[in-house]
């Protein structure tokens, strides 16, 4: 196999669930190869960096060998090396970290979780101090 549809490869590797995600992600141009958005259709080799965009980070992969059939999460190292800047993943962790503070307005009540992290982050804080 020489060449391999960037979405059948991205599904067979498990970057997205099903091969409809995929293709959809290439069509909404969150998917590129050297810094350009393909279609679904763009054909891949051995070698390349993929750039998936699934925000708040974009994830990077370089294509160690092709495949179009799905394989199970063990094998995955064998066909793609995540090479995917540090700095991108402490974006994640900051993400994460203030996820309860970045409520949208209007999204109704915090949720039982969300108000238990709430009054642990307010603890942190003495108030009655001046």
């Amino acid at each position: 196999m020489d060449e391999v549809r960037i979405d059948k490869w991205l599904w067979a590797v498990r970057v997205f669930k099903t091969r409809t995600v995929a293709s959809d992600a290439c069509k909404k141009g969150r998917v590129l190869i050297d810094n350009v958005s393909v279609k679904p259709s763009r054909m891949i080799r051995a070698g390349d960096i993929v750039q998936v965009r699934k925000p708040p980070i974009t994830f990077s992969f370089k294509v160690l060998d092709l495949s179009d059939k799905r394989m199970g999460a063990k094998l995955v190292p064998q066909f793609m090396e995540n090479v995917t800047p540090p700095e991108q993943y402490e974006i994640l962790e900051l993400n994460k970290i203030s996820g309860f503070v970045d409520r949208q307005r209007g999204t109704g009540r915090p949720t039982k979780k969300e108000r238990r992290d709430l009054d642990q982050f307010a603890d942190m804080f003495d108030f009655d101090e001046p």
